[in-house]
Protein backbone atom coordinates (compact mmCIF):
# COMPACT_ATOMS: atom_id res chain seq x y z
CA UNK A 1 0.00 0.00 0.00
CA UNK A 2 2.76 2.46 0.96
CA UNK A 3 4.84 1.72 -2.16
CA UNK A 4 1.73 2.23 -4.32
CA UNK A 5 1.12 5.60 -2.69
CA UNK A 6 4.73 6.64 -3.30
CA UNK A 7 4.46 5.54 -6.94
CA UNK A 8 1.26 7.57 -7.45
CA UNK A 9 2.83 10.63 -5.82
CA UNK A 10 5.86 10.24 -8.04
CA UNK A 11 3.72 10.08 -11.17
CA UNK A 12 1.64 13.10 -10.11
CA UNK A 13 4.62 15.34 -9.38
CA UNK A 14 6.79 14.13 -12.28
CA UNK A 15 4.06 14.69 -14.87
CA UNK A 16 3.14 18.06 -13.33
CA UNK A 17 6.76 19.22 -13.12
CA UNK A 18 7.62 18.21 -16.68
CA UNK A 19 4.38 19.77 -17.92
CA UNK A 20 5.06 22.98 -16.02
CA UNK A 21 8.64 23.14 -17.34
CA UNK A 22 7.49 22.70 -20.93
CA UNK A 23 4.76 25.33 -20.57
CA UNK A 24 7.15 27.76 -18.86
CA UNK A 25 9.75 27.23 -21.59
CA UNK A 26 7.20 27.92 -24.35
CA UNK A 27 5.92 30.96 -22.44
CA UNK A 28 9.42 32.39 -22.21
CA UNK A 29 9.86 31.99 -25.96
CA UNK A 30 6.64 33.99 -26.38
CA UNK A 31 7.98 36.69 -24.04
CA UNK A 32 11.29 36.82 -25.90
CA UNK A 33 9.65 37.18 -29.30
CA UNK A 34 6.98 39.72 -28.32
CA UNK A 35 8.68 41.77 -25.58
CA UNK A 36 11.94 42.22 -27.46
CA UNK A 37 15.50 41.86 -26.20
CA UNK A 38 15.44 44.74 -23.71
CA UNK A 39 11.96 43.95 -22.44
CA UNK A 40 12.93 40.31 -21.92
CA UNK A 41 16.11 41.38 -20.19
CA UNK A 42 14.23 43.70 -17.84
CA UNK A 43 11.70 40.98 -17.01
CA UNK A 44 14.42 38.38 -16.41
CA UNK A 45 16.38 40.79 -14.20
CA UNK A 46 13.32 41.59 -12.06
CA UNK A 47 12.47 37.94 -11.48
CA UNK A 48 16.13 37.04 -10.81
CA UNK A 49 16.55 39.92 -8.38
CA UNK A 50 13.56 38.99 -6.20
CA UNK A 51 14.29 35.26 -6.45
CA UNK A 52 17.59 35.84 -4.65
CA UNK A 53 15.66 37.31 -1.71
CA UNK A 54 13.04 34.56 -1.67
CA UNK A 55 15.26 32.22 0.35
CA UNK A 56 15.30 34.75 3.22
CA UNK A 57 11.53 34.41 3.55
CA UNK A 58 11.76 30.65 3.96
CA UNK A 59 15.27 29.95 5.35
CA UNK A 60 14.75 26.21 4.88
CA UNK A 61 11.64 26.08 7.09
CA UNK A 62 9.45 24.45 4.43
CA UNK A 63 11.91 21.57 4.08
CA UNK A 64 11.87 21.14 7.85
CA UNK A 65 8.05 21.23 7.86
CA UNK A 66 7.93 18.36 5.34
CA UNK A 67 10.37 16.24 7.34
CA UNK A 68 8.90 16.90 10.77
CA UNK A 69 5.30 16.53 9.63
CA UNK A 70 6.13 13.16 8.09
CA UNK A 71 7.54 12.07 11.47
CA UNK A 72 4.83 13.55 13.74
CA UNK A 73 1.62 14.26 11.86
CA UNK A 74 -0.18 15.22 15.05
CA UNK A 75 2.23 18.16 15.38
CA UNK A 76 1.63 19.48 11.84
CA UNK A 77 -0.71 22.26 12.97
CA UNK A 78 1.68 23.54 15.60
CA UNK A 79 4.65 23.39 13.22
CA UNK A 80 2.68 25.17 10.49
CA UNK A 81 1.40 27.92 12.81
CA UNK A 82 4.86 28.77 14.10
CA UNK A 83 6.46 28.63 10.67
CA UNK A 84 3.75 30.92 9.28
CA UNK A 85 4.33 33.30 12.18
CA UNK A 86 8.06 33.34 11.46
CA UNK A 87 7.44 33.80 7.73
CA UNK A 88 5.26 36.85 8.26
CA UNK A 89 8.16 38.56 10.06
CA UNK A 90 10.79 37.27 7.60
CA UNK A 91 8.57 38.19 4.63
CA UNK A 92 8.12 41.80 5.79
CA UNK A 93 11.87 42.17 6.33
CA UNK A 94 12.71 40.58 2.97
CA UNK A 95 10.19 42.75 1.11
CA UNK A 96 11.54 45.93 2.68
CA UNK A 97 15.05 44.78 1.74
CA UNK A 98 13.93 44.26 -1.88
CA UNK A 99 12.30 47.70 -2.01
CA UNK A 100 15.20 49.44 -0.28
CA UNK A 101 17.97 47.89 -2.36
CA UNK A 102 16.27 48.42 -5.73
CA UNK A 103 15.83 52.10 -4.85
CA UNK A 104 19.46 52.44 -3.76
CA UNK A 105 20.57 50.86 -7.05
CA UNK A 106 18.93 53.72 -8.94
CA UNK A 107 16.74 51.88 -11.43
CA UNK A 108 14.00 53.70 -13.40
CA UNK A 109 10.40 53.86 -12.18
CA UNK A 110 9.11 51.08 -14.46
CA UNK A 111 11.76 48.63 -13.24
CA UNK A 112 11.10 49.53 -9.61
CA UNK A 113 7.35 48.99 -10.06
CA UNK A 114 8.04 45.57 -11.58
CA UNK A 115 10.29 44.68 -8.65
CA UNK A 116 7.61 45.75 -6.14
CA UNK A 117 5.10 43.45 -7.88
CA UNK A 118 7.62 40.62 -8.16
CA UNK A 119 8.32 41.00 -4.44
CA UNK A 120 4.64 40.36 -3.70
CA UNK A 121 4.78 37.26 -5.91
CA UNK A 122 7.83 36.16 -3.91
CA UNK A 123 5.84 36.40 -0.65
CA UNK A 124 2.81 34.55 -2.03
CA UNK A 125 4.97 31.77 -3.45
CA UNK A 126 6.77 31.31 -0.15
CA UNK A 127 3.47 30.76 1.69
CA UNK A 128 2.28 28.46 -1.11
CA UNK A 129 5.37 26.29 -0.67
CA UNK A 130 4.65 26.10 3.06
CA UNK A 131 1.03 25.04 2.59
CA UNK A 132 2.02 22.39 0.09
CA UNK A 133 4.76 21.24 2.47
CA UNK A 134 2.03 20.01 4.83
CA UNK A 135 0.57 17.87 2.03
CA UNK A 136 4.06 16.55 1.24
CA UNK A 137 4.48 15.63 4.90
CA UNK A 138 1.22 13.69 4.59
CA UNK A 139 2.56 12.06 1.39
CA UNK A 140 -0.08 13.65 -0.80
CA UNK A 141 1.34 15.36 -3.87
CA UNK A 142 -1.80 15.30 -6.02
CA UNK A 143 -3.05 18.75 -5.02
CA UNK A 144 0.35 20.39 -5.44
CA UNK A 145 0.64 18.79 -8.89
CA UNK A 146 -2.76 20.20 -9.88
CA UNK A 147 -1.88 23.64 -8.51
CA UNK A 148 1.44 23.78 -10.35
CA UNK A 149 -0.12 23.09 -13.75
CA UNK A 150 -3.25 25.25 -13.33
CA UNK A 151 -1.25 28.24 -12.07
CA UNK A 152 1.15 27.96 -15.02
CA UNK A 153 -1.78 27.92 -17.45
CA UNK A 154 -3.21 31.05 -15.80
CA UNK A 155 0.14 32.80 -16.09
CA UNK A 156 0.44 31.92 -19.77
CA UNK A 157 -3.12 33.02 -20.59
CA UNK A 158 -2.85 36.33 -18.69
CA UNK A 159 0.71 37.01 -19.85
CA UNK A 160 0.08 35.91 -23.43
CA UNK A 161 -2.94 38.21 -23.81
CA UNK A 162 -0.93 41.08 -22.30
CA UNK A 163 1.90 40.53 -24.77
CA UNK A 164 -0.43 40.27 -27.76
CA UNK A 165 -2.21 43.49 -26.73
CA UNK A 166 1.16 45.21 -26.15
CA UNK A 167 0.28 46.03 -22.54
CA UNK A 168 2.96 47.60 -20.33
CA UNK A 169 5.71 45.21 -19.24
CA UNK A 170 4.57 45.13 -15.62
CA UNK A 171 1.50 43.14 -16.76
CA UNK A 172 3.86 40.16 -17.01
CA UNK A 173 4.33 40.44 -13.25
CA UNK A 174 0.58 40.70 -12.77
CA UNK A 175 0.36 37.46 -14.77
CA UNK A 176 2.79 35.83 -12.34
CA UNK A 177 0.71 37.18 -9.48
CA UNK A 178 -2.45 35.60 -10.91
CA UNK A 179 -0.81 32.18 -10.75
CA UNK A 180 0.53 32.79 -7.25
CA UNK A 181 -2.83 34.06 -5.96
CA UNK A 182 -4.58 31.01 -7.37
CA UNK A 183 -2.08 28.72 -5.65
CA UNK A 184 -2.43 30.65 -2.39
CA UNK A 185 -6.21 30.24 -2.20
CA UNK A 186 -6.18 26.75 -3.71
CA UNK A 187 -3.59 25.38 -1.26
CA UNK A 188 -5.01 27.12 1.82
CA UNK A 189 -8.63 26.07 1.10
CA UNK A 190 -7.57 22.47 0.44
CA UNK A 191 -5.52 22.50 3.62
CA UNK A 192 -8.64 23.50 5.52
CA UNK A 193 -10.94 21.01 3.78
CA UNK A 194 -8.72 17.97 3.25
CA UNK A 195 -6.71 17.94 6.48
CA UNK A 196 -7.25 18.66 10.15
CA UNK A 197 -4.46 21.24 10.04
CA UNK A 198 -5.67 24.82 10.52
CA UNK A 199 -3.44 27.69 9.32
CA UNK A 200 -2.81 30.21 12.11
CA UNK A 201 -0.04 32.45 13.38
CA UNK A 202 1.88 31.25 16.46
CA UNK A 203 5.13 32.26 18.12
CA UNK A 204 6.42 29.46 20.35
CA UNK A 205 9.96 30.64 20.99
CA UNK A 206 11.30 27.26 22.07
CA UNK A 207 9.79 25.43 19.11
CA UNK A 208 10.94 28.07 16.61
CA UNK A 209 14.51 27.91 17.88
CA UNK A 210 14.51 24.14 17.48
CA UNK A 211 13.09 24.44 13.95
CA UNK A 212 15.67 27.03 12.92
CA UNK A 213 18.46 24.79 14.26
CA UNK A 214 17.25 22.02 11.97
CA UNK A 215 16.70 24.42 9.06
CA UNK A 216 20.01 26.26 8.93
CA UNK A 217 21.84 23.78 6.62
CA UNK A 218 18.86 23.99 4.22
CA UNK A 219 18.95 27.79 4.52
CA UNK A 220 22.65 28.03 3.74
CA UNK A 221 22.33 25.70 0.77
CA UNK A 222 19.35 27.70 -0.48
CA UNK A 223 21.22 31.00 -0.20
CA UNK A 224 24.20 29.62 -2.10
CA UNK A 225 22.00 28.16 -4.86
CA UNK A 226 19.96 31.35 -5.31
CA UNK A 227 23.00 33.63 -5.45
CA UNK A 228 24.87 31.16 -7.65
CA UNK A 229 21.97 30.88 -10.11
CA UNK A 230 20.65 34.45 -10.37
CA UNK A 231 23.32 36.98 -9.42
CA UNK A 232 24.78 37.00 -12.94
CA UNK A 233 21.56 38.53 -14.31
CA UNK A 234 21.60 41.23 -11.61
CA UNK A 235 25.25 42.08 -12.28
CA UNK A 236 24.69 42.12 -16.04
CA UNK A 237 21.75 44.49 -15.62
CA UNK A 238 23.70 46.91 -13.46
CA UNK A 239 27.05 46.72 -15.24
CA UNK A 240 25.96 46.41 -18.88
CA UNK A 241 22.21 46.91 -19.35
CA UNK A 242 18.86 45.27 -20.07
CA UNK A 243 19.79 44.11 -23.57
CA UNK A 244 22.74 42.12 -22.22
CA UNK A 245 20.41 40.42 -19.74
CA UNK A 246 18.02 39.65 -22.59
CA UNK A 247 20.73 37.91 -24.62
CA UNK A 248 21.95 36.02 -21.54
CA UNK A 249 18.44 34.98 -20.47
CA UNK A 250 17.94 32.98 -23.67
CA UNK A 251 21.23 31.11 -23.24
CA UNK A 252 20.47 30.60 -19.54
CA UNK A 253 17.00 29.15 -20.15
CA UNK A 254 18.25 26.65 -22.72
CA UNK A 255 21.17 25.65 -20.50
CA UNK A 256 18.97 24.88 -17.49
CA UNK A 257 15.98 23.50 -19.41
CA UNK A 258 16.95 19.86 -18.79
CA UNK A 259 17.61 20.09 -15.06
CA UNK A 260 14.54 17.99 -14.24
CA UNK A 261 16.33 14.88 -15.61
CA UNK A 262 19.12 14.68 -12.99
CA UNK A 263 16.55 15.69 -10.37
CA UNK A 264 14.51 12.58 -11.27
CA UNK A 265 17.58 10.36 -11.09
CA UNK A 266 18.60 11.79 -7.74
CA UNK A 267 15.10 11.38 -6.36
CA UNK A 268 15.28 7.70 -7.34
CA UNK A 269 18.76 7.10 -5.97
CA UNK A 270 18.82 9.19 -2.77
CA UNK A 271 16.67 6.87 -0.60
CA UNK A 272 18.71 3.88 -1.76
CA UNK A 273 22.00 5.66 -1.02
CA UNK A 274 20.75 6.54 2.47
CA UNK A 275 19.82 2.91 3.15
CA UNK A 276 22.98 1.44 1.65
CA UNK A 277 25.14 3.79 3.72
CA UNK A 278 23.91 1.89 6.77
CA UNK A 279 23.60 -1.62 5.35
CA UNK A 280 25.78 -2.19 2.29
CA UNK A 281 28.78 -0.02 1.30
CA UNK A 282 29.35 -2.04 -1.89
CA UNK A 283 25.85 -1.28 -3.12
CA UNK A 284 26.36 2.36 -2.15
CA UNK A 285 29.43 2.50 -4.38
CA UNK A 286 27.68 0.77 -7.28
CA UNK A 287 24.64 3.03 -7.03
CA UNK A 288 26.84 6.13 -7.17
CA UNK A 289 28.83 4.83 -10.13
CA UNK A 290 25.84 3.81 -12.18
CA UNK A 291 23.86 7.02 -11.63
CA UNK A 292 26.94 9.06 -12.56
CA UNK A 293 27.39 6.90 -15.66
CA UNK A 294 23.77 7.13 -16.82
CA UNK A 295 23.61 10.89 -16.33
CA UNK A 296 26.80 11.30 -18.35
CA UNK A 297 25.21 9.26 -21.18
CA UNK A 298 22.29 11.72 -21.26
CA UNK A 299 24.12 14.99 -20.56
CA UNK A 300 26.95 14.71 -23.07
CA UNK A 301 24.83 14.50 -26.27
CA UNK A 302 22.58 17.27 -24.95
CA UNK A 303 25.59 19.56 -24.52
CA UNK A 304 27.30 18.67 -27.82
CA UNK A 305 23.99 18.64 -29.70
CA UNK A 306 22.90 22.10 -28.57
CA UNK A 307 26.43 23.40 -29.19
CA UNK A 308 26.17 22.15 -32.79
CA UNK A 309 22.61 23.46 -33.33
CA UNK A 310 22.86 26.68 -31.31
CA UNK A 311 22.48 28.95 -34.34
CA UNK A 312 19.25 27.45 -35.78
CA UNK A 313 17.85 26.92 -32.27
CA UNK A 314 18.25 30.58 -31.37
CA UNK A 315 17.22 32.02 -34.71
CA UNK A 316 14.18 29.78 -35.21
CA UNK A 317 12.87 29.79 -31.65
CA UNK A 318 13.64 33.35 -30.60
CA UNK A 319 14.27 35.27 -33.82
CA UNK A 320 17.19 37.01 -35.50
CA UNK A 321 17.24 39.77 -32.86
CA UNK A 322 18.72 37.18 -30.47
CA UNK A 323 21.64 36.22 -32.73
CA UNK A 324 24.03 37.55 -30.07
CA UNK A 325 22.82 34.74 -27.76
CA UNK A 326 24.39 32.04 -29.95
CA UNK A 327 27.96 32.28 -28.65
CA UNK A 328 27.12 32.47 -24.92
CA UNK A 329 24.81 29.47 -25.42
CA UNK A 330 27.59 27.50 -27.11
CA UNK A 331 29.82 28.21 -24.11
CA UNK A 332 27.29 27.87 -21.29
CA UNK A 333 25.73 24.65 -22.59
CA UNK A 334 28.77 22.62 -21.53
CA UNK A 335 27.86 23.44 -17.94
CA UNK A 336 24.98 20.99 -18.49
CA UNK A 337 27.42 18.07 -18.18
CA UNK A 338 28.61 19.21 -14.76
CA UNK A 339 25.11 20.23 -13.63
CA UNK A 340 23.95 16.68 -14.33
CA UNK A 341 26.94 15.01 -12.71
CA UNK A 342 26.81 17.20 -9.61
CA UNK A 343 23.41 15.79 -8.64
CA UNK A 344 24.57 12.26 -7.72
CA UNK A 345 27.58 13.72 -5.91
CA UNK A 346 25.34 15.97 -3.82
CA UNK A 347 22.96 13.07 -3.18
CA UNK A 348 25.85 10.88 -2.02
CA UNK A 349 27.20 13.49 0.38
CA UNK A 350 23.74 14.27 1.79
CA UNK A 351 22.82 10.59 2.10
CA UNK A 352 25.99 9.85 4.07
CA UNK A 353 25.53 12.63 6.65
CA UNK A 354 27.97 14.97 4.93
CA UNK A 355 25.43 17.65 4.09
CA UNK A 356 27.57 20.38 5.64
CA UNK A 357 30.48 19.32 3.44
CA UNK A 358 28.19 19.61 0.44
CA UNK A 359 26.98 23.02 1.63
CA UNK A 360 30.54 24.30 2.16
CA UNK A 361 31.53 23.16 -1.34
CA UNK A 362 28.53 25.02 -2.75
CA UNK A 363 29.52 28.11 -0.76
CA UNK A 364 33.07 28.05 -2.12
CA UNK A 365 31.85 27.70 -5.70
CA UNK A 366 29.26 30.45 -5.18
CA UNK A 367 32.04 32.78 -4.01
CA UNK A 368 34.12 31.90 -7.07
CA UNK A 369 31.12 32.47 -9.32
CA UNK A 370 30.57 35.94 -7.86
CA UNK A 371 34.26 36.87 -8.25
CA UNK A 372 34.38 35.59 -11.82
CA UNK A 373 31.21 37.47 -12.76
CA UNK A 374 32.52 40.70 -11.26
CA UNK A 375 35.77 40.30 -13.24
CA UNK A 376 34.43 38.93 -16.53
CA UNK A 377 31.09 40.70 -17.04
CA UNK A 378 32.56 44.24 -17.38
CA UNK A 379 35.00 42.87 -19.98
CA UNK A 380 32.96 40.30 -21.89
CA UNK A 381 29.33 41.11 -20.97
CA UNK A 382 26.98 38.09 -21.28
CA UNK A 383 29.82 35.92 -22.61
CA UNK A 384 31.57 36.54 -19.29
CA UNK A 385 28.50 35.22 -17.47
CA UNK A 386 28.60 32.08 -19.64
CA UNK A 387 32.29 31.50 -18.92
CA UNK A 388 31.71 32.00 -15.18
CA UNK A 389 28.88 29.45 -15.26
CA UNK A 390 31.02 26.75 -16.87
CA UNK A 391 34.05 27.32 -14.64
CA UNK A 392 31.97 27.37 -11.45
CA UNK A 393 30.06 24.17 -12.25
CA UNK A 394 33.29 22.45 -13.30
CA UNK A 395 34.89 23.34 -9.98
CA UNK A 396 31.78 22.22 -8.08
CA UNK A 397 32.00 18.83 -9.82
CA UNK A 398 35.75 18.46 -9.31
CA UNK A 399 35.74 19.28 -5.59
CA UNK A 400 32.60 17.20 -5.04
CA UNK A 401 34.14 14.18 -6.78
CA UNK A 402 37.21 14.43 -4.55
CA UNK A 403 35.06 14.38 -1.42
CA UNK A 404 32.87 11.63 -2.87
CA UNK A 405 36.02 9.51 -3.16
CA UNK A 406 36.49 9.87 0.59
CA UNK A 407 33.03 8.43 1.17
CA UNK A 408 33.11 5.53 -1.30
CA UNK A 409 36.07 4.02 -3.12
CA UNK A 410 34.40 4.36 -6.52
CA UNK A 411 35.96 2.67 -9.54
CA UNK A 412 37.96 5.53 -11.07
CA UNK A 413 38.95 3.42 -14.07
CA UNK A 414 35.32 2.64 -14.84
CA UNK A 415 34.25 6.28 -14.51
CA UNK A 416 37.01 7.82 -16.60
CA UNK A 417 36.99 5.19 -19.36
CA UNK A 418 33.20 5.51 -19.57
CA UNK A 419 33.42 9.31 -19.78
CA UNK A 420 36.11 9.06 -22.47
CA UNK A 421 33.94 6.82 -24.67
CA UNK A 422 30.90 9.04 -24.12
CA UNK A 423 32.86 12.18 -25.07
CA UNK A 424 34.25 10.51 -28.22
CA UNK A 425 30.75 9.45 -29.29
CA UNK A 426 29.20 12.86 -28.56
CA UNK A 427 32.08 14.69 -30.26
CA UNK A 428 31.74 12.59 -33.42
CA UNK A 429 27.98 13.19 -33.38
CA UNK A 430 28.62 16.93 -33.13
CA UNK A 431 31.06 16.89 -36.06
CA UNK A 432 28.53 15.08 -38.29
CA UNK A 433 25.73 17.50 -37.32
CA UNK A 434 27.89 20.54 -38.09
CA UNK A 435 28.88 19.00 -41.45
CA UNK A 436 25.27 18.18 -42.40
CA UNK A 437 23.77 21.45 -41.15
CA UNK A 438 23.97 23.30 -44.53
CA UNK A 439 22.22 20.39 -46.29
CA UNK A 440 19.62 19.08 -43.79
CA UNK A 441 16.89 21.01 -41.98
CA UNK A 442 17.98 21.39 -38.35
CA UNK A 443 14.98 19.58 -36.80
CA UNK A 444 15.86 16.38 -38.69
CA UNK A 445 19.44 16.59 -37.45
CA UNK A 446 18.25 15.89 -33.88
CA UNK A 447 17.18 12.26 -34.49
CA UNK A 448 20.09 11.76 -36.91
CA UNK A 449 22.51 12.93 -34.22
CA UNK A 450 20.88 10.71 -31.59
CA UNK A 451 21.22 7.64 -33.83
CA UNK A 452 24.87 8.41 -34.57
CA UNK A 453 25.65 8.95 -30.89
CA UNK A 454 24.08 5.73 -29.63
CA UNK A 455 25.43 3.60 -32.50
CA UNK A 456 28.96 4.83 -31.79
CA UNK A 457 28.51 4.33 -28.06
CA UNK A 458 27.38 0.74 -28.61
CA UNK A 459 30.24 0.09 -31.06
CA UNK A 460 32.75 1.43 -28.54
CA UNK A 461 31.09 -0.76 -25.91
CA UNK A 462 30.38 2.35 -23.92
CA UNK A 463 26.92 1.06 -23.07
CA UNK A 464 24.72 -2.01 -23.45
CA UNK A 465 21.04 -2.45 -24.26
CA UNK A 466 20.17 -3.03 -20.61
CA UNK A 467 21.65 0.38 -19.80
CA UNK A 468 18.90 1.95 -21.93
CA UNK A 469 16.16 0.10 -20.04
CA UNK A 470 17.81 0.98 -16.73
CA UNK A 471 17.79 4.67 -17.61
CA UNK A 472 14.03 4.53 -18.17
CA UNK A 473 13.63 2.66 -14.87
CA UNK A 474 15.52 5.41 -13.10
CA UNK A 475 13.38 8.12 -14.69
CA UNK A 476 10.29 6.19 -13.57
CA UNK A 477 11.98 5.76 -10.14
CA UNK A 478 11.66 2.00 -10.20
CA UNK A 479 13.70 -0.33 -8.04
CA UNK A 480 17.21 1.10 -7.81
CA UNK A 481 18.75 -2.31 -7.16
CA UNK A 482 17.75 -3.30 -10.72
CA UNK A 483 19.20 -0.11 -12.13
CA UNK A 484 22.69 -0.54 -10.70
CA UNK A 485 23.25 -4.12 -11.82
CA UNK A 486 25.72 -4.05 -14.64
CA UNK A 487 29.29 -4.29 -15.73
CA UNK A 488 32.11 -2.98 -13.58
CA UNK A 489 34.17 -1.84 -16.53
CA UNK A 490 33.35 -0.16 -19.81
Amino acid sequence: MESGKIARNTIYLTVATVGQKVLAFLYFILIARLAGVEGTGKYFFVVSFTTIFSIFVDLGLSSVLIRETAKKREMAGKYLGNILGAKVVLGVLAYFAVVGIINVMGYPAETKLMVYLSGLVMLLDSFNVTFYAVFRGHQNLRYESMGVVISEVLIIVFGGVSLILHAPLYFLLLALMSGSLFNFFFSSILLWKKTEVRPCLCFDKTLLISLFKIAYPFALAGIFVKVYSYLDAVLLSKMVGDAAVGFWSVAYKLTYAFQFIPMAFSAAAFPAMSAYFISDKTMLRKTFERVLFYLAIIAMPVAFGIFSLAEPLILKLYGVSYAASILPLQVAIFAVVFIFLNYPIGSLLNATDRQMTNTIIMGVCMALNVVLNVILIPRFSYLGAAISTVISHTLLFTIGLIFAGRVVAYNKKFIFIALFKIVISAGAMSAVIIYLRPYVYWVFLIPIGAIIYFVLLFLLRGMEFRDVTNIFKALKREEVAEMIEGKEEV
